[in-house]
Order: structure tokens, then C-alpha cells, then sequence
């Protein structure tokens, strides 16, 4: 059965070969037996960089099954994701991940991609991403300020006594 879900994330991905903007990146989204969730990277053609093949099987899943949530869902996926996609697994509550290709792979691909068209070269590898997520806000390379605290609880606290 894993074999029946993957074949469906690599056929997705394989979409990408005649799709502008589009990456060799698919997910499906798994509940209960069922493909509840499938995704290509947009990202390219929607001018949107979290238009990953997860996200976009997420973000499908969800709106079908009109849930925020994925508890106990797996994800088919044909590369290994990157930070923002395995945050947003872990966010939804998915239970496994299955992919194809290793981050290694997707290194290679991204290089050579960007030989024959810089537009798709990356701020920065999946490593470095991973590095950079992992660090407190304090030690990230990108400098980070917190400002208008009390004005921001204020709103925590509206929105609290308006919908509860």
C-alpha cells in the first residue's frame, strides 16, 4: 500500500516536467487509507516560495476535510522536505513521512537547475536552513526586534474574551 501513494507523490512531481513555474516536488496527504490531500510545488508559477509539494497536499487536505488539523495522517512526499515543510507537518499533527529523494538529491537538483536559470537559485541550502531554524531568535543571522508587546497582548486578550 506505501508503494500505491508514493507512485502517486512521484507522479505528481513528474507533472512538473511540462508545468511552468512548477518544481519536481509532490505530496499526497493519507487518512484512513485514502489520498485526502495532494500537492505540487507552485512556487514559481504562483510567485509564492511556500508553495512546497507538502504544503500545497496540507493546505489541500485541510481545506477538503474543512480541518486545521491532520492528527494521525501520514505524507507521501518525493523529496525529503525542507524546515518550513516538516514545521508545517508538525503543526497539522501528521503521524509519518515517507519520501523518495534525500536532501542531497534536491542539492544536486537545485545546482544544477540553477547553472541553466539563476531565478530558482535559494537564499540558502536546506542545511543551512535547517541551522538557522533551530537557533534561538537571538543568534539567527537575521536580526530579529520585538516591539509593541503590550499593544499585541491587548489583541491576545480581545480576541480571547470575543471567542471564547
Amino acid at each position: 500500500m506505501h508503494e500505491k501513494f508514493m507512485a502517486r507523490a512521484i507522479e505528481i512531481a513528474a507533472e512538473s516536467i511540462n508545468a511552468p513555474g512548477t518544481l519536481p516536488y509532490g505530496a499526497v496527504v493519507v487518512m484512513d487509507g485514502e489520498i485526502v490531500g495532494e500537492g505540487l510545488n507552485r512556487a514559481g508559477a504562483t510567485c509564492d516560495p511556500t508553495s512546497h509539494g507538502e504544503v500545497e497536499a496540507i493546505r489541500d487536505a485541510c481545506t477538503r476535510l474543512s480541518v486545521i488539523s491532520l492528527k494521525g495522517a501520514d505524507l507521501y512526499t518525493s523529496g525529503e522536505p525542507c524546515s518550513m515543510c516538516v514545521a508545517t507537518m508538525y503543526q497539522v499533527g501528521l503521524a509519518r513521512m515517507f519520501y523518495a529523494g534525500a536532501a542531497s538529491d534536491s542539492n544536486n537538483f537545485f545546482g544544477r537547475l540553477t547553472e541553466h536559470d539563476p531565478k530558482w537559485a535559494r537564499a540558502m541550502s536546506n542545511q543551512e536552513l535547517r541551522e538557522q531554524v533551530g537557533l534561538p531568535i537571538e543568534q539567527r543571522s537575521m536580526p530579529a526586534t520585538q516591539m509593541m508587546v503590550t499593544d499585541m497582548a491587548a489583541v491576545f486578550e480581545a480576541f480571547i474574551v470575543r471567542n471564547t
